[in-house]
């Protein structure tokens, strides 16, 4: 069994005029990032490795969560491929992880995640995962390079204005 928590980056900031790779998180982000992690962290995730885009965003969104699930900096990593990717490239990269790993969080943007996570699990139907909205998938596999194939099952999806601590398939 693989999980794989896919949680889209915190609320940025459209204030300074750079480019968007280079956002940087919003107040709303700062505050939401961590209270998600924490709300990760009372379900009981244990991700391995803390995946995230290059982006500023998501970097800020990656560190954030990472410390509200007490996890050091050498959890983090970064890869440019997840910058705006689209579903194939993100599961591209799911596939090339260490099968070492049980459960990796991915911190990456739309509209890649959405569209992920609609096609593994269609009965779900997100219009859009809002920003520090997190899908946590179960793969049945052993290998992540299984997972594009695997039957995938809802574990549990949450987001900031959720007006219940869990949301499960069940």
């Amino acid at each position: 069994m693989k999980q794989l928590i896919l949680f889209r980056h915190a609320k940025s900031s459209w204030d300074d005029d750079v480019d968007d790779v280079d956002r940087p998180l919003a107040p709303r982000g700062e505050r939401d990032a961590p209270r998600m992690g924490k709300r990760l962290k009372a379900r009981h995730a244990r991700p391995a490795l803390i995946l995230a885009s290059h982006a500023t965003r998501a970097q800020q969104t990656a560190d954030l969560v990472a410390r509200a699930l007490g996890l050091g900096p050498k959890k983090l990593t970064t890869d440019k491929a997840l910058y705006l990717a689209s579903p194939d490239t993100i599961l591209g990269v799911v596939a090339r992880l260490d099968d070492a790993h049980s459960c990796v969080l991915l911190v990456g943007h739309n509209p890649g995640l959405t569209e992920l996570v609609n096609r593994l699990l269609p009965r779900l139907a997100l219009e859009n995962l809002p920003t520090s909205g997190v899908v946590a998938i179960d793969f049945a596999t052993t290998s992540w390079k299984g997972t594009s194939t695997a039957t995938a099952k809802l574990a549990y999806y949450d987001y900031p204005k959720n007006p219940e601590l869990f949301v499960t398939e069940n």
